[in-house]
């Protein structure tokens, strides 16, 4: 008994230390948080993303890029009803149902388009989630903080894109553990994931891997920039978005 009083009146002395330190250790610092942020960054006030699908419309040109995108962030390899993805295909009647035109070209029929995360500007995912496991960035990014995620999966009845994945088992166990990024996290089971448009990319002044692979047919910019890439894409093409009845304004648009 005297051993455990005496453990804890030295513990309740260090922590009663560490409260007299923090507010001087806080002045120190200005009041900011001693985290530097990468000068290199790139920073925007609402990313946006997009996708010229003249370009890129085969399932072996977005498997690349899916392939780039996933190696990255430890995306376990898993198929059937329990795959996880971060970048898929799809065809254009699953991509835009909406926006079915009899008259338009054959061609346009048969063509792959690329999916992601769109990151919408009116997200119903951060809308639904009882834990903020996921959130809305001031870049207009969705991102997803996986150790507050509980698994209850309302973000993914929210989604109307299908853009996010469960992990049903332990994602560990279907990742190559000698190819491994060390630079970001793998998840556990029971949890959510999507795109995060490369956030941790763009911390260091590099544009998403995706966007990268693509040689061109994606762009990448800010949104509220009317001298971005983004924007002078949108002014010159004719773009469509995806479900856009649902009111989510996504962040990722087509040139068909």
């Amino acid at each position: 008994m005297k051993n455990n009083r005496r453990t804890f009146i030295k513990l309740a002395g260090i922590a009663a230390a560490g409260l007299a330190v923090a507010p001087k250790a806080l002045a120190s610092s200005g009041g900011h948080s001693p985290v530097k942020a990468n000068p290199k960054g790139l920073h925007a006030t609402q990313w946006a993303m997009v996708i010229d699908t003249t370009k890129l419309h085969t399932e072996e040109e977005i498997a690349k890029l899916a392939e780039a995108c996933h190696a990255i962030h430890n995306v376990p390899k898993i198929e059937g009803h329990k795959e996880v993805k971060w970048l898929w295909s799809d065809t254009y009647a699953h991509t835009f149902p909406e926006q079915e035109n009899p008259h338009l070209a054959e061609e346009v029929h048969h063509r792959d388009f690329p999916l992601l995360c769109n990151h919408c500007e009116n997200p119903p995912c951060v809308r639904v989630c009882p834990t903020k496991a996921t959130y809305k960035r001031p870049d207009g990014i969705v991102a997803m903080d996986y150790h507050r995620c509980i698994g209850c999966r309302y973000c993914m009845a929210g989604c109307p894109y299908g853009s996010r994945s469960f992990n049903w088992g332990e994602p560990r166990k279907n990742l190559d553990l000698s190819k491994l990024n060390p630079e970001f996290p793998t998840r556990m089971r029971g949890v959510v994931e999507k795109c995060n448009f490369c956030v941790e990319r763009l911390a260091v002044g590099k544009m998403p891997a995706c966007v990268e692979a693509s040689e061109g047919a994606m762009v990448f910019g800010d949104l509220n920039d009317p001298d971005s890439e983004v924007r002078q894409v949108l002014r010159e093409k004719f773009t469509i978005r995806r479900k856009p009845t649902a009111g989510t304004e996504p962040c990722v648009y087509y040139v068909i």
